[in-house]
């Protein structure tokens, strides 16, 4: 591969990686870097994804950017060496098996690391030991050389220590990079490499004029809680550590549930394309199901605006419904309540179709979601975590309502369901505002239709 500029050019892992004459441009790890901690779950990711565009015959491979600061004994790591101790160590376990890859030494391994680091470079051998047992021995050496030659990264080399923390600074810390919605862009756009180079510029122009805060309030609020909450597990917390739930199933997966889904997927758009559903006296079908796993590629960036438009239809519903002394978002537990409320709906509607969502049933919503509001005086996320999953001992105990509606197969079902009322002496004695929300309680007091 040809170089433009030793200092900021894209590279492969062999020319990174290999020993070099004179030492001084060999990789060194810094005394003030972060412990080594990936989790074997990440190690595993990088494998399988090298793995997926190997096997794809992919020219090349992207696996991120290293920022290094040149010193005069070596380049030091200030961004980056997660991965190349990860790659360090899978070239060592590969080494072990006697294949070629023994030919390129790397001084990371030789570091001086801490006890944390180091539980987790031996924790982390073994996990790729096991993994590196389901290859062929001539898979495993066409493999190594597709990592070595044909994975690269950005290479980013500074002779001044605070430009290298400040780049660091503006990959890690302000940068997009790293918010979890464009890493998802980018690991879907990766997936789409035998799609038209026309149809990733328009899923881009699309995903770029889209307010970057409503995708970054879309999965952190909305989709990631949906999609933990019905199977009653914890939806706090959502970020880079979280977004594999939002992967989707790869294109390379041939296990039957996989099929399955993916046939459904073409399935639908064929109907959707072909116009059948007018032949049916129907509407378009929906392809996407909160409940359902999402295909990876092109059909992540139409689940996304599925869902925000859903969103932003539920919104437009409430606001038509309710007035402001009802709906109020003024403090904010009221935004998390207001969430919540949107929440239930959105995995309503979704569930069965806007159609089915009457004045009663959102007003059963607007009481099962506000009553909690009522009878608090302070509300927490952790305290809507634990409502939405039927753990509150406030109200509703035990009654995990997504969970309910995912079972469902009629929506009138939902109204067989009674919901514990809040006494009006709950309300004054809850030390609540009782000013501020007695719009609310004499809304969740009433009877009948909004």
């Amino acid at each position: 591969m040809v170089k433009r500029n030793d200092d900021l050019c894209i590279i492969t892992i062999r020319e990174l990686m290999e020993h070099k004459e004179p030492p001084k441009q060999n990789l060194g790890i810094p005394e003030y870097q972060r412990p080594y901690k990936w989790s074997p779950q990440s190690v595993l990711t990088l494998i399988n994804d090298i793995f997926t565009a190997f096997k794809n015959n992919m020219l090349e491979y992207r696996i991120g950017t290293v920022v290094l600061h040149n010193t005069p004994t070596q380049l030091n790591i200030v961004d980056g060496q997660q991965r190349l101790t990860t790659l360090s160590i899978l070239f060592f376990a590969i080494s072990e098996l006697g294949n070629n890859i023994r030919k390129l030494p790397s001084s990371l391994l030789n570091a001086k690391y801490n006890e944390l680091s180091s539980e987790a470079i031996v924790r982390n051998l073994s996990v790729i030991r096991k993994r590196l047992l389901d290859f062929e021995k001539q898979e495993l050496e066409d493999y190594s050389n597709y990592l070595l030659d044909h994975c690269t990264v950005v290479k980013i080399v500074t002779k001044d220590e605070q430009e290298a923390f400040q780049f660091f600074d503006s990959q890690n810390s302000r940068g997009k990079a790293l918010a979890p919605h464009d890493l998802l862009k980018s690991y879907h756009l990766r997936e789409m490499n035998d799609e038209s180079e026309s149809l990733k510029i328009d899923i881009v122009n699309t995903w770029e004029s889209t307010k970057q805060s409503e995708l970054e309030n879309l999965f952190a609020d909305n989709l990631f809680p949906l999609i933990r909450w019905y199977k009653n597990k914890d939806g706090l917390n959502y970020s880079i550590n979280q977004i594999d739930v939002f992967k989707g199933i790869k294109k390379s997966n041939n296990y039957n549930f996989s099929i399955y889904n993916k046939a459904s997927n073409l399935y639908v758009e064929k109907f959707n394309y072909e116009g059948l559903y007018e032949l049916a006296s129907s509407k378009a079908l929906n392809q996407f199901q909160l409940t359902q796993p999402l295909i990876a590629g092109s059909r992540f960036f139409k689940y996304t605006q599925h869902y925000l438009n859903l969103y932003k239809t539920l919104e437009k519903r409430i606001f038509h419904s309710f007035n402001a002394e009802e709906i109020i978002q003024s403090g904010s537990g009221d935004t998390y309540i207001y969430n919540l409320f949107i929440n239930i709906l959105m995995f309503y509607v979704d569930r069965f179709n806007i159609n089915s969502l009457t004045e009663s049933r959102l007003l059963f919503f607007y009481k099962w979601a506000y009553s909690l509001r009522v009878c608090m005086k302070a509300v927490y996320r952790e305290s809507i975590n634990k409502y939405a999953r039927g753990k509150s001992e406030r109200l509703n105990s035990g009654l995990n309502l997504f969970s309910v509606i995912s079972d469902m197969q009629d929506p009138m079902e939902l109204d067989t369901i009674i919901l514990d009322i809040v006494s009006e002496d709950t309300f004054k004695n809850s030390k609540v505002n009782t000013e501020r929300y007695q719009k609310v309680f004499e809304k969740i007091s009433s009877e009948g239709n909004i």
